[in-house]
């Protein structure tokens, strides 16, 4: 049994392809590669280069297994159905050529669900038409990747979208084939969420299939929930902190991963905000020797 430790862009503070805040994509691999992690991720798709012969040499160079991609799109607008299938699209064709595995879906931030993000009996619901379609959309993209492209396909919960609370989550579960959709896990989000990671992970480790390492401070966490504060606000304050500092029980989520017998990759996902003063690179060596610390 081996478990792999990589790392994400947004770590780098890279959550969208055009921001011009974004740090250069070979100085993420590069820093990540320094920090002591043998995987990255995609990242958004168009930040790392789509031509594999460019990508496939620079991941050489700085020995990284590229392990998945994101497509972080809003699934709940029908009227972006086209630029979410063109994303989708367009990351599993990237992770095919490098021979990556772990595709995953989020949807992105809704405009109707940042208010209430981390406040599950506040949230706005959708009618059941409406979820329905939404659902149909997410089970669209998840046939496509595991069925035309060979990929696993992991449906990953994500503040402020309309996969957030852990009862969305499940629904969605039940409601989707599980060969073709699986759970990419992440600690963070959940605890975010106001629900317990590690009594998720009991119930439904037969389903997850990739993790995302995240953890919360539990102060910003109780700040920014009774302020109503944005995502990418919260992230600013701090919200997603060192892994170990924060509310998630990672010797706990350790043991559950190991007596389950998980095979594959266990990737740091430290969303921060690119224009603070902060040193990602740092922060990624804290977060790899606090894994080592507890056997990771």
């Amino acid at each position: 049994m081996t478990i792999h430790i990589g790392n994400a862009p947004c770590s780098w503070g890279v959550e969208f392809a055009d921001d011009p805040r974004n740090p250069p994509w070979r100085r993420v691999l590069s820093d990540c590669a320094a920090a002591g992690y043998k995987g990255i991720e995609l990242g958004p798709i168009g930040f790392m280069p789509e031509d594999p012969a460019i990508l496939g040499e620079a991941l050489a160079q700085d020995d990284l297994t590229l392990i998945g991609g994101v497509v972080f799109r809003p699934f709940h607008d029908p009227e972006k159905w086209d630029e979410v299938l063109d994303a989708a699209t367009r990351t599993c064709k990237a992770l095919v050529a490098h021979g990556a595995q772990q595709l995953v879906l989020i949807d992105s931030i809704s405009p109707r669900r940042a208010p209430t993000a981390g406040r599950a009996e506040a949230a706005e619901q959708m009618d059941t038409a409406e979820w329905t379609a939404f659902r149909d959309r997410i089970a669209t993209v998840a046939k496509m990747g595991a069925e035309e492209y060979g990929l696993t396909v992991g449906i990953h919960a994500h503040a402020a979208g309309f996969i957030d609370f852990e009862p969305e989550l499940e629904r969605l579960l039940d409601e989707v084939d599980e060969k073709v959709l699986k759970i990419c896990f992440d600690t963070g989000h959940h605890s975010y969420a106001g629900f317990d990671p590690v009594a998720f992970m009991r119930r439904h480790i037969g389903r997850i299939s990739y993790m995302h390492f995240k953890d919360i401070d539990p102060k910003v966490k109780a700040d920014v929930i009774a302020n109503g504060t944005g995502f990418y606000d919260a992230c600013g304050q701090g919200i997603f902190c060192n892994l170990g500092t924060g509310d998630v029980d990672f010797p706990a989520i350790r043991k559950i991963l190991l007596d389950a017998r998980f095979e594959g990759w266990c990737t740091v996902e430290q969303d921060c905000d690119p224009t603070l003063d902060v040193s990602p690179i740092d922060d990624a060596r804290k977060n790899r020797d606090y894994l080592k610390s507890i056997g990771f």
